[in-house]
C-alpha cells in the first residue's frame, strides 16, 4: 500500500468544521487585516487570550464553542468590531487622499531612499561612531572588505556584525579587529561599540 500526503488548508480546515466559510467581496479581507493590525482589535485584551481559552473549552463543536466563548468574554467581539469599524473610517479617509503624485513619492521613498539606506546602513554605522569618538571615518576597499573589515575608525578597521552573530558557536571566520555589533529595529538600528 501506497504512502498518501494530503495537504488541508487553513481554508478548508475551517470549511470542514464549521460546514461552510464567509464570501467576502475581493480585497476586502485584505482591507479588514491591515485595519485589525492597525486597531488591535483582537488582541487578547479584547477578545480574551484565545489560545487559552480553547483549552479551556470543554466539549462539543463550532455551535457549542461560539456559546461558551460568549459567556466567558460577553463583550469581546463587539470591542473588536468597534475597534476594527473605527479604523476602516480611517483607512476609507486615507484612501480618499492618496494620488498619483503620493503614490509617486511613496514609490521613490520606498525604492530609491529606504532601499539605499537599507542597504548602506554600515556606512551610517561607522559615520555615527566616528563622530561619538571625534575620529575621522572611511569605508574598506574592496580588498579590505575581503579581511573581514567594513571600514576604519580613525586608524582602526572595524567589522560590523549583526547582534545574533554574538551567539553564532564555531564560527570559522577569525576577526582581530573591532566588532561593531548592530540590531535593526522597527524605528532605526541599535550598535553597540567599545569607545
Amino acid at each position: 500500500m501506497a504512502l498518501k500526503k494530503i495537504k488541508i488548508s487553513n481554508k478548508e480546515i475551517a470549511q470542514l468544521l464549521s460546514g461552510g466559510s464567509p464570501s467576502f467581496p475581493k480585497y476586502s479581507t485584505q482591507i479588514l487585516n491591515l485595519a485589525n493590525q492597525n486597531a488591535q482589535g483582537t488582541r487578547p485584551s479584547v477578545v480574551g487570550q484565545l489560545s487559552e481559552l480553547i483549552k479551556e473549552f470543554k466539549g462539543g463543536g463550532l455551535k457549542n464553542w461560539e456559546k461558551w466563548y460568549k459567556g466567558k468574554e460577553p463583550d469581546g467581539i463587539e470591542r473588536a468590531i468597534e475597534k476594527i469599524s473605527d479604523m476602516v473610517e480611517k483607512l476609507k479617509d486615507s484612501i480618499g487622499k492618496i494620488n498619483k503624485d503620493m503614490i509617486r513619492e511613496w514609490v521613490t521613498d520606498l525604492v530609491i531612499v529606504k532601499t539605499f539606506a537599507g542597504l548602506k546602513f554600515q556606512e551610517a554605522i561607522i559615520k555615527r561612531i566616528a563622530e561619538d569618538v571625534g575620529e575621522n571615518y572611511r569605508l574598506a576597499t574592496p580588498e579590505e572588505e575581503s579581511r573581514g573589515i567594513d571600514g576604519y575608525v580613525g586608524n582602526d578597521p572595524v567589522s560590523i556584525k549583526p547582534t545574533t552573530y554574538k551567539t553564532k558557536a564555531a564560527l570559522p571566520e577569525s576577526i582581530n579587529y573591532r566588532i561593531v555589533y548592530y540590531e535593526k529595529k522597527k524605528d532605526g538600528i541599535v550598535i553597540e561599540f567599545d569607545s
